[in-house]
């Protein structure tokens, strides 16, 4: 399930590798939003967009519970272990960001898992409800949001409108076209050298932190929390009765999935308004993703365990064993192929062309990924993650 999450954040990933930050969500700004560009948004909206950091979230609470239960089987301190390993991940995560790519998403994890920590013992009927508040206040945060914009739009096209008002609403709708307009210094930027990509990654990633970390902050936690619950209840192991997964599968492509065609219908009849997404991005994270990516979940354990395939399955295994060093290899790819001190394709491709590039990538990290762990007990990342954790380094090969 780990090695389907890091190929499929890929689909999501490649996007802000390739174009203009806010390209990310509205394909209109830049990229294409026609045709098989318009498709390309559209598929990977509904089938990968927070889908698969929720695989990777959920599989981070578990984790969080496993490793903190075989530490303390060891007789050693679950507590000790667990914030030497976030300490040393939001230290890998701060250079991913600053030099590396600001999308990173381990600095977030670092924070996140350092909170639900506390929790990794409690019972699920907490664990659910506390995740369902953060899910149902984050989604009123999103609707009130939403219902200030219009309400402030209505009264500034009023008739009797005080000049005021007017002004200020002018103001306002003009830092929403700001977003879409400011494309020219991210072109420009990253198609140039080290020195022109450094001070604008570090610009981005200053600001993604300041501002899209801490609203991420409590659906990240939600969704450790929720994978918790689901180790615990022998989910992730495939110990539910079949009945269940196909209840989960039911649930999740036989009605979230088909909630997305009025959602998508209405965010680009209105052009991708900034203030449609204000209400149409928790609505999708907060009621439709959960099903959907439970349901994703659900068919990855059955591929597993079926006979047939198994050949893929051992791949997707490796990569998933190697997950970290896939992630970050390829922001290094990514960067490399798009920036200008490597092949400097930023801007270049349609959003459609993206999708040969993610194929490529995939088939590298199938390949290498088992080659690696026949030789190698970890990652190269994992290896480096650990050695920093333990604070000695760890032995590797096999």
């Amino acid at each position: 399930m780990r090695g389907v999450a890091v190929m499929g954040i890929l689909l999501l990933n490649i996007v802000s590798f390739a174009l203009p930050r806010y390209a990310y969500v509205d394909p209109t700004f830049y990229g294409g939003a026609t045709g098989a560009n318009w498709w390309a948004w559209a598929a990977t909206f509904v089938i990968a967009d927070g889908k698969m950091r929720g695989l990777f979230t959920m599989l981070f609470g578990a984790s969080t519970v496993m490793i903190a239960e075989r530490t303390l089987a060891r007789r050693r301190s679950p507590v000790q272990r667990h914030y030497a390993r976030m300490i040393s991940l939001f230290a890998i995560g701060m250079v991913h960001a600053y030099l590396i790519w600001s999308g990173d998403i381990l600095v977030l994890y670092a924070l996140c898992g350092s909170i639900v920590f506390v929790a990794w013992r409690w019972d699920t009927s907490r664990l659910l409800a506390i995740a369902a508040l953060l899910m149902a206040w984050q989604l009123a945060n999103g609707a009130l949001d939403f219902a200030a914009a219009r309400y402030f739009q209505e009264r500034a096209a009023a008739s009797d409108a005080p000049a005021s008002v007017r002004a200020e609403w002018a103001k306002y709708r003009s830092g929403l076209d700001q977003l879409r307009a400011d494309r020219s210094a991210e072109l420009q930027a990253f198609r140039g050298g080290w020195g022109d990509v450094l001070p604008m990654r570090i610009a981005m990633t200053a600001e993604a932190q300041r501002t899209a970390l801490p609203r991420t902050m409590p659906e990240t936690i939600a969704f450790m929390l929720l994978g918790m619950v689901l180790f615990r209840s022998g989910f992730f192991s495939g110990l539910w009765a079949s009945a269940a997964y196909r209840s989960v599968l039911l649930f999740g492509y036989g009605i979230c999935l088909p909630l997305y065609l009025p959602l998508i219908q209405w965010i680009d009849g209105t052009a991708f308004d900034p203030i449609t997404l204000l209400l149409s991005e928790p609505l999708h994270l907060v009621l439709l993703r959960p099903g959907v990516t439970l349901a994703h979940a659900a068919l990855i354990i059955h591929f597993a365990q079926l006979k047939s395939g198994r050949r893929i399955v051992a791949a997707l295994v490796a990569v998933g064993r190697t997950a970290f060093s896939n992630y970050l290899g390829s922001s290094l790819i990514g960067t490399f192929l798009f920036c200008g001190y490597g092949l400097g394709w930023f801007g270049e491709l349609d959003r459609w062309q993206l999708y040969p590039v993610v194929l490529g990538i995939w088939v590298l990290m199938l390949l290498w990924s088992p080659w690696w762990l026949r030789r190698f007990s970890f990652g190269p990342f994992e290896w480096l993650w650990r050695s920093m954790s333990e604070a000695r380094w760890q032995a590797n090969r096999n």
